[in-house]
């Protein structure tokens, strides 16, 4: 699954530990999603979505081969 997690944080001039810690997860947490090797749940995806002001299909794109 892509994300915009990286751009988003680019345009709030976030690090990856100051949004871990926006959110209640660690730095590592950031950089697994940002690198697509974690999907977050959804919980955490709503948490992201709130801290950037946006609609969490504005941060998360499902792929081709993301669909049923």
């Amino acid at each position: 699954m892509k994300n915009r997690i990286k751009e988003y944080r680019a345009r709030y001039n976030y690090s990856q530990d100051k949004l871990a810690k926006l959110i209640g997860v660690t730095r590592q947490t950031i950089g697994f999603i940002e690198k697509e090797k974690m999907i977050p749940s959804i919980l955490l995806a709503i948490k992201l979505a709130r801290v950037f002001q946006c609609n969490v299909e504005d941060l998360f794109l499902l792929g081709e081969d993301d669909y049923l």
